[in-house]
């Protein structure tokens, strides 16, 4: 049995006449790895941050265990951990000074969040910097150091904004694994524009555009719905007269897909369908019954990117 440990109730937020999140409800479930994907100025930032209480939503709730978030109550808050796009340290103190400090923010003595810090640092491959100022690490070092700042006073929910941004492949790796061994053992909900990553990593995921949710499932069952579908090449073998025969089997095959097309160079026929697969006795049908013969077949699934620009086009987003 699921068990709910966030929820977003009508959530909206406007600035000025922006409306930059209009009316967000979703829940997500204990232990899994939400992801929540958009195209920028799709309204993740601005939901993330109310969902973990940084900024006040103009109407709706954001509820951590039937609890409000922003509350009176600290201790709601305390189960949400925070890791933002943006790299946010003391550039002065050391990695271990980071962690003691922040601990003790939220109520740890000193001797305990230094505790956590050591095994966070050995964890993140950062325990030979604990006494370097943060000014003298690499952008992926700062990035890791800002996880374990998230992590510190154990939060029963991780939220993490853009995790990978600025890594180079070895750090994008690193905390591609940390975040895996970090499902099971708390709620994990992260925004990223990576979507083979999303794929390879979220359990259930939901894509907004202009502050709406347009959908929230999981990967394999939005591709298997949502997008173009999977595409097949088939190469057909050369002969006399083929281009009349293609046009005639088109036109038979189109009553499957109308996305289908024929590349007379390469003699390849092209098309796009959900379920594909499950099409495609009848398409090599509809070619023998045309005097065709197919050679090489190609299949290729349909991806989280393909549902993605689906539902939220193609135009480029400032």
């Amino acid at each position: 049995m699921t068990t709910t440990v966030l929820q977003t109730v009508k959530l909206t937020k406007h600035y000025g006449s922006l409306a930059a999140v209009k009316d967000l409800s979703l829940e997500v479930y204990e232990g899994e790895i939400f992801g929540f994907l958009g195209p920028n100025g799709a309204g993740k930032t601005t939901s993330i941050n109310m969902m973990c209480g940084l900024l006040k939503p103009d109407t709706g709730q954001v509820l951590v265990h039937s609890k409000p978030v922003g509350s009176s109550d600290a201790s709601t808050r305390a189960r949400v951990g925070m890791c933002p796009q943006n790299i946010v340290l003391w550039e002065r103190l050391t990695c271990l000074e980071q962690l003691q400090f922040i601990g003790e923010m939220y109520g740890l003595r000193g001797s305990e969040a230094r505790k956590r810090g050591e095994r966070l640092l050995e964890e993140l491959d950062l325990a030979e910097k604990r006494n370097k100022q943060a000014r003298t690490l690499s952008g992926g070092m700062q990035r890791r150091l800002n996880l374990a700042m998230a992590l510190v006073h154990e939060p029963e929910i991780l939220i993490l904004d853009e995790p990978e941004a600025g890594l180079d492949p070895q750090s994008r790796v690193k905390v591609r694994e940390y975040i895996r061994s970090q499902a099971r053992k708390r709620t994990v909900i992260l925004t990223t524009h990576n979507m083979d990553e999303a794929d390879r990593v979220v359990d259930r995921l939901a894509i907004i555009d202009h502050g709406e949710l347009l959908v929230l499932d999981t990967p394999e069952s939005l591709k298997q719905r949502v997008g173009p579908g999977d595409v097949v090449e088939i190469l057909l073998a050369e002969q006399e007269g083929m281009e009349s025969a293609v046009q005639q089997a088109v036109h038979v095959i189109q009553a499957i897909t109308s996305e289908v097309s024929y590349d007379i160079p390469s003699r390849k026929l092209r098309l796009h369908a959900l379920h594909v697969v499950a099409h495609l006795p009848a398409i090599l049908e509809a070619l023998h019954q045309n005097g065709l013969t197919a050679g090489e077949i190609n299949v290729r699934a349909n991806t989280l990117e393909d549902v993605f620009i689906q539902l939220t086009g193609r135009s480029l987003r400032e």
